[in-house]
């Protein structure tokens, strides 16, 4: 059986799901990495290639939950919340962990995706969308989280681009 499949775009700041056949099913705004792409440990930037969904995290939490080392805090995204803490990348809503699938570029060693932590994860709906501004991870707006979450399994393809 095919799954459907992800494919994030970085030059277009854009995550498009796909059907089974390659079909465009939807078209999300994401905010990838300031740093732009890259694969190395603590580069600050979005990696390449192909992966995989290894983790879903979240299931059926409120709308703007705070997430810390993948856990929901029990707190809810507010503007006082992000004022206090200016220079938080939050993590919010779900959590789509990746993991790598090519050997020595996005996966083991110092390259790999899922030891970097990085996520397909909701932000703040006040965070820019369709501009780099992650520190490595792919941001979405908490409703596109929850709809892209709802649709899929672990172990469905996504594959980043870097244009």
């Amino acid at each position: 059986m095919k799954l459907p499949r992800i494919r994030v775009d970085i030059a277009r700041q854009a995550l498009d799901l796909l059907d089974e056949d390659g079909r465009l099913l939807r078209s999300y705004p994401v905010s990838t990495a300031t740093n732009g792409p890259g694969e190395q440990d603590g580069s600050l930037c979005t990696p390449r290639g192909r992966h995989l969904i290894r983790a879903k995290i979240g299931a059926g939490q409120p709308l703007d939950s705070v997430f810390v080392g993948r856990r929901p805090t029990g707190d809810i995204y507010t503007a006082e919340l992000g004022a206090a803490h200016p220079t938080r990348d939050w993590i919010l809503t779900r959590i789509l962990w990746l993991s790598g699938c090519e050997p020595g570029f996005n996966r083991l060693g110092r390259v790999d995706t899922m030891r970097r932590y990085i996520y397909i994860h909701g932000c703040p709906d006040t965070a820019p969308m369709g501009v780099p501004g992650s520190h490595g991870c792919i941001r979405m707006r908490s409703a596109d989280i929850v709809d892209l979450f709802d649709r899929m399994a672990p172990g469905t393809p996504v594959e980043i681009l870097e244009g």
